[in-house]
């Protein structure tokens, strides 16, 4: 099994920064995908951005520019860079990776951590 903690969510004023990290742990075989994806209060998870073990990335078009996702494969870790942040960026951050096991792909799910920007 994985497990995934995310920390760096908060407090922040419209135009501020965050960052998120996501440290993986378990029994890790090879995570290829990782990603952040958010949900906001009554409204669908929606994909923030994704990355690749090679390092392709891949982002929602309303953080394009703003947001940046990285990762560390010696350390297991992922991190989401938020720049200039809005109010609608305001959610709960989930961090998802992915292996597979025994034949299946296996998702997994960090608790998520709140973000919120407000003035």
């Amino acid at each position: 099994q994985v497990q995934l903690v995310e920390s760096g969510g908060g407090l922040v004023q419209p135009g501020g920064s965050l960052r998120l990290s996501c440290a993986a742990s378990g029994t890790i075989v090879s995570i290829t995908p990782m990603g952040w994806y958010r949900q906001a209060p009554g409204k669908q998870c929606e994909l923030v951005a994704t990355i690749a073990t090679g390092g392709s990335t891949n982002y929602a078009d309303t953080v394009k520019g703003r947001f940046t996702i990285s990762r560390d494969n010696a350390k297991n870790t992922v991190n989401l860079q938020m720049n200039s942040l809005k109010t609608e960026d305001t959610a709960v951050y989930y961090c998802n990776a992915a292996q597979f096991e025994r034949g299946r792909l296996r998702n997994y799910w960090g608790q998520g951590t709140q973000v919120t920007v407000s003035s």
